[in-house]
């Protein structure tokens, strides 16, 4: 029997460090600096903000929804704006929305978001699921200090 404790110490470690392989195998997303400048259009908006993958497999953004209109994901290629479909969020890194960059477009507005109140947004990701958002309304000129 004493024969047997090393072996099993042994196959116990490995099934603890395989076990913690997988967990970091998944997507683990997050968003932060959300926001919207006040839109001057009664009819079109433009959010940003930042989807962090902490975990070790890519995960990919496929939808957003907002309480104020409809929403589209656009890139930017070329210095052209185009709408984007699904956006990939890659392992251990991020997907940024920023001004002249990848962002948000709000568009059939519900009503014109004003400064200092927060619009609801459902990220839908492929495999971390639906995170809910809410994004400040800034004044149309803010610039962000860090991040975007």
């Amino acid at each position: 029997m004493r024969r047997f404790a090393p072996v099993a110490a042994v196959m116990t470690g490995a099934l603890v460090l395989a076990g913690c392989g997988s967990e970091d195998s998944e997507a683990e997303v997050s968003v932060s600096g959300a926001y919207m400048p006040q839109p001057v259009s009664d009819s079109m908006a433009a959010g940003y903000l930042t989807v962090t993958n902490k975990g070790g497999a890519e995960d990919e953004l496929t939808a957003v929804t907002s309480d104020v209109g409809e929403v589209t994901a656009h890139e930017t290629v070329d210095s052209s704006m185009q709408e984007a479909g699904d956006l990939p969020v890659p392992a251990h890194g991020q997907l940024v929305f920023k001004s002249g960059g990848n962002h948000l477009m709000f568009e059939k507005l519900k009503r014109k978001p004003k400064q200092g109140e927060t619009v609801t947004l459902k990220l839908r990701f492929a495999e971390s699921g639906t995170v809910t958002v809410r994004m400040p309304v800034k004044s149309a000129t803010y610039t962000p200090k860090t991040g975007h």
